[in-house]
Parts: C-alpha cells; sequence; structure tokens
C-alpha cells in the first residue's frame, strides 16, 4: 500500500458549523506526521479532542477519490477538499473497520466509515456527498505512537 499525502489543519472549517458559513483553516501537507496514541496526529484540529475519540486519524482512498472525478462536472478539486488525514493507495478500507492494524510500525483501530457531510457538495462539488456514501473513507484510533510518512509502507490487519 502506498501513502501518497498526508494532510492536517489546525482550525475546523466545517465541524459543528451546520448553518453557518465555512471558516478557512489552512491546510498542511506534510512528509510525515506524528500519531500520538490516544490523542491523534500532532498539529491537527482533531489532536486530544476528547477521551476515546473515534476519530483521532482519518483515512481516505486514493481509487474513490480518482473515480469521483471520473463523474464529477468539475473533476479539478484538490484531495485535501474531503478534510481527510491520510490519503492511501491499495487499500479497501471499509474493510478495516472494527479491526486493529498496522501500518509500518504503528497500530491502529479502525472505528467507523466516515460518512460524508452536506459540506462535501461544498468543498468538492455537486453530487460528491451522493456518490461518497459508503466509501467516505475510515476513521481510526491511535493505538501506538510513532510517524507515518508519505511513501510505500506494510499493512498488517491484526485481528
Amino acid at each position: 500500500m502506498n501513502i501518497e499525502a498526508i494532510y492536517i489543519s489546525p482550525g475546523h472549517d466545517f465541524y459543528n458549523r451546520y448553518g453557518m458559513e465555512r471558516l478557512n483553516h489552512p491546510v498542511h501537507s506534510p512528509d510525515s506526521v506524528a500519531c500520538v496514541a490516544g490523542k491523534g496526529l500532532e498539529g491537527d484540529r482533531f489532536f486530544d479532542y476528547g477521551e476515546d475519540f473515534k476519530g483521532q486519524v482519518t483515512f481516505f482512498s486514493v481509487e474513490v477519490a480518482d473515480a469521483l472525478r471520473e463523474v464529477m462536472a468539475d473533476p479539478y478539486f484538490e484531495n485535501s477538499a474531503f478534510r481527510r488525514n491520510i490519503l492511501i493507495r491499495g487499500v479497501n478500507l471499509n474493510e478495516l473497520i472494527g479491526k486493529r492494524f498496522k501500518i509500518g510500525s504503528i497500530e491502529f483501530e479502525g472505528t467507523q466509515d466516515a460518512a460524508p457531510c452536506d459540506w462535501m457538495e461544498t468543498s468538492v462539488g455537486p453530487g460528491a456527498r451522493a456518490f461518497l456514501e459508503g466509501k467516505g473513507g475510515l476513521r481510526a484510533r491511535i493505538l501506538t505512537s510513532g510517524t507515518l510518512e508519505v511513501g510505500e509502507l506494510d499493512l498488517l490487519i491484526l485481528d
């Protein structure tokens, strides 16, 4: 499998903003990011968000982004528009829901799908939310600390 991009943002643009304007916090795309067990990604808006938070990190499939581009009227959106942390290629993320797995040396627990919200219509484009139903990514907890880097890494499903 391949990590193609890492995205972190210090602030929320959409979260808990129903009925309000979008905010515009910058999105950073570092080559690596520190994953802190039980807390999240250093520098990200959900870092230390809450005890046992299910979305300490979010994964998104590059294949899904590519498939969405095939059907969108304007296919020139940035992958950062999904507001997911780790863009990954070569993994069926839905198969990791409810499972413990390792990427490189870091252990994660897939907690649930990252369901798309109405904001996808604004950030990505009209039709994005419906297309992403059931394939909006994976929310996970970080069980062991370490550093994720862009590039080829091994994926091991633990249970």
